[in-house]
């Protein structure tokens, strides 16, 4: 089981998002576990370097199959929201996940993401993706160090 899933919970085995009301107490619950898993991650990239964080036991694998589908990615760049969710960018991206299906707990389950490493998690710099978009692109950024930052900021006042 992955860091962040230890610290936030997996999802009831039992739940069929398909099939489930769609009831504003869900609706809160899912959001609550969104927001606990964007907490969580920003606390452990405050505490450990990203360029040294393993998101999962898969993330080499994760990575270059990313890369392999994905070559145009660069990960310093901000996401186009809509290129992602557009009928052929959702198609490119259900084939990638479908991979992990049975290999990553919550794989499709509902993650915040950053639409730039380069920014905090806001309101306006934040979308909604299923987890394995986040695996991927988090597992690049920090493969490049581009989440190092978050980790300087937080530590700019210790003493060396």
């Amino acid at each position: 089981m992955d860091e962040i899933t230890k610290m936030s919970g997996p999802v009831p085995k039992d739940f069929d998002a398909e099939n489930a009301d769609n009831l504003e107490d869900i609706e809160k619950q899912f959001a609550v576990k969104a927001v606990q898993h964007l907490e969580t991650y920003w606390a452990i990239l405050q505490k450990v370097k990203g360029s040294s964080l393993r998101l999962t036991k898969m993330d080499d694998e994760i990575y270059d199959h990313f890369k392999s589908e994905f070559p145009e990615f660069d990960p310093a760049a901000p996401i186009n929201e809509d290129e992602m969710k557009s009928k052929a960018g959702k198609e490119r991206w259900r084939k990638f996940m479908m991979a992990y299906e049975k290999k990553i707990d919550d794989y499709n389950f509902g993650t915040m993401l950053r639409i730039s490493p380069n920014v905090e998690y806001e309101q306006d710099t934040t979308i909604f993706v299923p987890r394995m978009q986040f695996y991927a692109i988090e597992i690049a950024r920090n493969k490049a160090g581009l989440n190092d930052w978050i980790y300087e900021k937080a530590h700019a006042n210790d003493k060396a």
